[in-house]
Order: C-alpha cells, then sequence, then structure tokens
C-alpha cells in the first residue's frame, strides 16, 4: 500500500508500483522533462541518478530510469520511459541541468540519442573506440575487443587576442590518476578550463554482467580504492534488500564504525595535502601522519588498509573484541587532541589561510544548479548528508548532529568542511563503541535468491560525498544490471567553474581541495 507521503509525488490517473521503497512509474517520452523537472524544480526531490537498462530480449525495449530522492523519507521516485522502435529520447537538460552527463554516458554506452541535447560528443571512452559501437547492450561481448578507430575530441575554445592554450596531462609528475586539463588563458587569467577524463575506464558496469556474487562484491570495492568500504556497502545493502536479507544489529555498527574510519583517513590525507599544497610543511606532514595511524588501525582491525574483504551480504567479516574497541577508543582520542592541536597552529597561518581564501571559488548557484555533493557541495551551504537525509545502517542512532557547512565555496571552506567532520566521525565512532550489541556480525544465509523483475536503490555518504547504486534483476532473478554513481561522477564537471578567473599556479591546489576520483568517474 502507497502511502501519502509518496503519493503526493505521483502524477494523477498514473499507477505506481513499489519496490522496497522506490515508487516506479512509466512515463511517455514527451511528458518526461515535465514530470521529472516538476519533481526536481518544484517538488524539491534530489536527483541521484540517470540510467538505462537493456531490456530487448526480455520486452523487446530499452528503459530511461529517472531517481530522485525524498530527504528525510529514505524513499526514491522513479519515473521511466520505455524506448520501442526507436533509439532516440527526449533531453532535459533544458529543464534540469543535472542531466547533461548522465544523458551524455547514455548515448555514449548505450547508443540511445537525447534529442536537442546541447554537447554531441562522448564521454569516458575516447577518440580510439568505435563510434558506433556501444558497450552497455546485451549484444555486446565483454571480452571482445573492436577494432581500431581514429576520431578526435574536439576541445571547447575560446578566440580572441591573447588568448593561448595551455594542455596538461594525462600524464602527470605526481602518482596520481591520469586526466587531460586543457586551460584557456587571457595573461595569467583561466578563461575556461575544461577537464578530458576517461583515462583509467575499464569496463566496470559491464564486468558486473559477467562475474559471480563474490566477484561482484570485490569489483565494487575497486570502483573506486579509496572508498572501498563505502562502495562495497552501498551494492551490499542493494543486494540485502532485494534479497529480503536482515542484517544483524552487531553489524550495522561495525558498518558505521569502519564507513566513519574510512572517512577519517581520507580527510586526514586531504587535509595535509592541501597545507603541504600551500607550502605549510608542517600541516602537510602531519596530515599524512594521521593518516597513516588511522590507516595502520584498519590494517589492525581487518587485515586491510583499505578495508576490503570486510563487507559481505547479510553484514561483515571482521568484528571487534572488547581489547580493541578500549584500545582504539584511546586511540582516537589522542588522536582526536592531536589534530585539534595542528589545526590551531594551522589557524594561525596568516600566510596558509590567505593562500585558501578566495581560492577556487565555486558559488552556491551553480552548485545547485549541477547537483554538486558532498564536500565540494557543504562548502557552499547546500545541507545534505546521506547519513541524515536516507539514514542506513544505525546512522539514525549515531548522534552525527548537523551537516558541517560552511558558505565561502573557497579552498577554505572545503578544508574547513573536512575539519568539521574529523570532528564528528570521532564522536560517532566513539558513540559506535559505547552502544556496540551483542550478536553475530552477519546474518546466516544459506541461498540466496533475489527478486525477480526488481531493482533497488542504495545510498551511502562516502567521504566525498554520496554513492548511489542502482541495481536491477531479470525474470529469472539474476542480477542484470548494477550501476555505481560515485560523486566524483557529479563533480568533475564543475571544476572549471571553481578554475575561473585564478591563475594557472592556483589549479593544483583547487584540484586536490575537490579531490575526485579518477577511477570513480572513469567506470
Amino acid at each position: 500500500m502507497m502511502n501519502e507521503k509518496i503519493q503526493q509525488y505521483i502524477p494523477k490517473n498514473t499507477k505506481a508500483e513499489l519496490h522496497g521503497n522506490a515508487a516506479v512509474f512509466e512515463v511517455s517520452a514527451s511528458e518526461i522533462a515535465t514530470v521529472v523537472g516538476d519533481l526536481r524544480n518544484h517538488s524539491h526531490l534530489a536527483l541521484k541518478l540517470i540510467t538505462a537498462t537493456d531490456e530487448r530480449k526480455d520486452r523487446g525495449c530499452f528503459k530511461i530510469w529517472y531517481i530522485l530522492g525524498v530527504p528525510k523519507e529514505n524513499v526514491f521516485i522513479v519515473p521511466f520511459i520505455v524506448l520501442k522502435n526507436t533509439n532516440e529520447f527526449p533531453s532535459i537538460v533544458s529543464v534540469v541541468h543535472e542531466a547533461f552527463e548522465y544523458e551524455k554516458k547514455i548515448r555514449t554506452f548505450f547508443g540511445l540519442t537525447p534529442t536537442d541535447h546541447p554537447d554531441g560528443r562522448p564521454t569516458i571512452l575516447h577518440e580510439n573506440w568505435p563510434v558506433d559501437v556501444f558497450p552497455l547492450r546485451k549484444d555486446f561481448i565483454w571480452n571482445a575487443r573492436p577494432e581500431l578507430a581514429h576520431g578526435a575530441y574536439q576541445f571547447e575554445e575560446v578566440k580572441g587576442d591573447g588568448i593561448y592554450e595551455i594542455p596538461v596531462g594525462p600524464i602527470h609528475a605526481g602518482i596520481i590518476e591520469p586526466g587531460h586539463f586543457r586551460f584557456s588563458v587571457a595573461g595569467e587569467r583561466i578563461v575556461l578550463l575544461e577537464p578530458r577524463l576517461g583515462f583509467v575506464h575499464k569496463g566496470t558496469e559491464k564486468l558486473f554482467e559477467t562475474l559471480s556474487l563474490v566477484e561482484k562484491v570485490r569489483l565494487s570495492e575497486k570502483v573506486s580504492g579509496d572508498s572501498s568500504f563505502s562502495h562495497s556497502l552501498a551494492f551490499c545493502q542493494a543486494l540485502e534488500k532485494l534479497g529480503n536479507i536482515v542484517v544483524p544489529k552487531r553489524a550495522l555498527y561495525l558498518r558505521v564504525l569502519y564507513a566513519e574510519l574510512e572517512r577519517l583517513a581520507n580527510h586526514f590525507g586531504d587535509i595535509g595535502a592541501i597545507m603541504i599544497d600551500t607550502g605549510f610543511n608542517f600541516g602537510g606532514s602531519h596530515g599524512a601522519r594521521l593518516r597513516e595511524m588511522i590507516m595502520r588501525i584498519h590494517e589492525g582491525l581487518t587485515g586491510s588498509r583499505f578495508l576490503r574483504g570486510v563487507n559481505v551480504l547479510g553484514g561483515v567479516t571482521k568484528d571487534i573484541g572488547d581489547r580493541e574497541k578500549n584500545t582504539l577508543s584511546g586511540n582516537l582520542a589522542k588522536i582526536a587532541k592531536d589534530f585539534s592541536e595542528i589545526i590551531e597552529i594551522a589557524e594561525n597561518s596568516v600566510t596558509l589561510l590567505n593562500r585558501l581564501k578566495e581560492t577556487g571559488t565555486l558559488s552556491c548557484e551553480i552548485a545547485q544548479d549541477r547537483g554538486v555533493m558532498g564536500v565540494v557541495g557543504k562548502a557552499v551551504g547546500i545541507s545534505s548528508d546521506a547519513r541524515i537525509d536516507y539514514p542506513y545502517a544505525v546512522y539514525d542512532e549515531a548522534l552525527i548532529g548537523e551537516v558541517a557547512i560552511e558558505h565561502d565555496g573557497d579552498v577554505r571552506a572545503r578544508f574547513l568542511v573536512r575539519v568539521k567532520e574529523v570532528h564528528a566521525s570521532v564522536g560517532i565512532i566513539q558513540n559506535m563503541l559505547r552502544r556496540l550489541p551483542e550478536g553475530p556480525v552477519h546474518a546466516s544465509i544459506s541461498d540466496i535468491s533475489f527478486e525477480k523483475n526488481s531493482f533497488a536503490v542504495s545510498i551511502v555518504e562516502g567521504w566525498r560525498g554520496e554513492i548511489v547504486y542502482f541495481i536491477a534483476t531479470d525474470k529469472d532473478g539474476n542480477i542484470s544490471r548494477v550501476v555505481p554513481r560515485d560523486p566524483s561522477c557529479v563533480n568533475w564537471p564543475v571544476i572549471g567553474d571553481a578554475g575561473f578567473d585564478n591563475v594557472v599556479p592556483d589549479f593544483p591546489l583547487i584540484n586536490k581541495s575537490f579531490n575526485m576520483s579518477y577511477s570513480g568517474n572513469d567506470l
């Protein structure tokens, strides 16, 4: 039975089906822009994902899914369109700008064309990939190597006297992943910055169709290596919904604990890296030191510095004993005190703060228009956090407090959001340790079966921001489609807006303050 809170978002005279906590209903292609636009712009629902499924074998069609979330209710509204005898669908970019990159990806990987889309260029797949081969169609053989193409990618151009271009990457001097950045510069100032990614594309979504269930979990850990736990958690949660698997309470507490440890490690690393990019070596070295301390805690508790092999369907594989609880609690208290002293010194460095302030400023208007999330969104005042808006595991019991936000949208604001989240994570972990219940850490599962012709949506607040997984099953209950969406997929396109009117030497600092995942984008 659909409750009133869900029903208010369903168009009149439309029949919706419930799939767990998602209300699904078909919309005609001619009406989809109006329906999604109303849900996004008037009902103020958050667009989580737009993706496609190839259902030609069972139903003779493609489907395109538009997934929107209802904050505080942990409910999803999912209109979809059916494409039969056509490979075109109407673009909704004119009413929902966030759809821009999603529609490009559908065109590139499925060969379905969003009509009137303002950018006809492909995404992720590079110019050596044939334009008429679509790897996410079911009839594409996953291990087949297509003929080498010789296309060309056309970067945006700025014309005028004194404008020159600076190509940077994809190979960089450091150990970061590959990405190309094209700067158009007038004097010292950036007038256009365009990122070109896809250099670490590895066919992740296609691989999910071919691997065993155990290997699928392992693959989810490698979508973005520094978010291994959060990605595998989002994946497992979606499958647990489809399999009606009840996770023991102790396992839910441990999932929160491990997720916050992962957040701590990465925030410590980023805080230090931002400071070292300004030449403030004191703060940079201590950030790296604190990150290493958390990574060693990871390894001591689970045997993995990146918390791999911990999440499984029905719970976790690694428990924490009483002695480990006490040791972890004591160590975290010392680390928190240490961190506070480092930040106090950093905040008294005029040179550091001046370097961070008003560098790489992103406006709230652009961030809201593009659906920016995570640290980058919180730094412009967007109070969105899946741990509060779509509470999972036992985050409703975690006493997380207010969302850590700033308002200036510059590097300093992103720095301060991370500082606030560090303090919050330490408090959450200590709370989990105090309240950790007795019991098993994973459900006893003898035979796993998933609902047929169904799907599930799972959301996790990773340390970068919101991670979304969409998983669909076929008529036999087999997993037919897995769509991971890392927050980097949404935040990468606005790096150019943050770089505008800065000088080129500022870009490494701006990029570090975003610290998005190349791998998480280049699925």
